[in-house]
């Protein structure tokens, strides 16, 4: 019997380890997975890449964990947000990467590692610094440059329901980069607000099917980032 749910967040990240590469899921809040980043924040896993849209707030979630020194590189299209500090001051001493990526470049990219493309050509980027070095070709009198696809060895992905599966719907904007993220990495982990039973999810809701996800916890009352910045909590290992 298919049974992907795992009853704690220290099983949910146990095989994550260092030097991984991680895609996160998230707009700013919206889809973050906090409780699975804290989880990782616990284990302790260090020299890790993170791919995801910004570099998280306050000292939760995201921001946190590049807090404790855990992160060498973050490949982002917002390095620096509202409520983004962490990551700017350890970035202005040389101490974490950074690679800058548009982000529909990003998204594209993602989405290229989970359907098989290796690299795909794009007019965003010309004539700026990001496209320095990288390979150019012209199509149609329009100058592109090569962008290679991303993979990960692990997503960690927030969704609004799931079934022991793994299939999975999102709430509105939540959605964001969860979807493509599921189909990039080796393992995908997800922690969703409610797990149902099967045929619970009318199979035309179903956004992420369970062929994608390795592991599901229920975080019934997930975390609000917001919420979490303005009572200025800080979460350090």
């Amino acid at each position: 019997m298919i049974n992907k749910i795992v009853k704690s967040l220290k099983d949910a990240v146990a095989n994550i380890h260092d030097n991984s590469t991680i895609m996160i899921g998230g707009f700013g809040e919206a889809g973050s997975p906090v409780e699975l980043i804290h989880a990782l924040i616990d284990k302790g896993s260090k020299n890790l890449t993170i791919i995801s849209n910004n570099t998280g707030s306050g000292h939760v979630g995201l921001a946190a964990l590049i807090e404790n020194r855990q992160v060498k590189k973050m490949i982002c299209s917002f390095p620096r947000t509202a409520n983004s500090t962490v990551f700017p001051q350890l970035y202005n001493k040389n101490e974490i990467e950074l690679e800058l990526v548009p982000q529909g470049t990003l998204a594209e990219r993602i989405r290229a590692g989970g359907a098989g493309i290796p690299a795909f050509y794009t007019r965003t980027s010309i004539n700026t610094l990001l496209s320095k070095g990288k390979e150019h070709k012209f199509f149609d009198d329009n100058e592109y440059v090569l962008e290679y696809a991303l993979k990960a060895d692990f997503s960690l992905v927030k969704c609004n329901i799931s079934d022991r599966y793994g299939n999975l719907t999102y709430h509105a904007t939540a959605r964001n980069f969860g979807p493509i993220m599921c189909t990039a990495a080796k393992e995908t982990i997800v922690q969703s607000k409610k797990i149902v039973e099967i045929g619970d999810i009318n199979p035309e809701n179903v956004i992420t099917p369970g062929i994608y996800v390795d592991k599901v916890i229920e975080i019934e009352n997930p975390a609000h980032e917001s919420e979490l910045v303005e009572s200025q909590i800080r979460y350090l290992c």
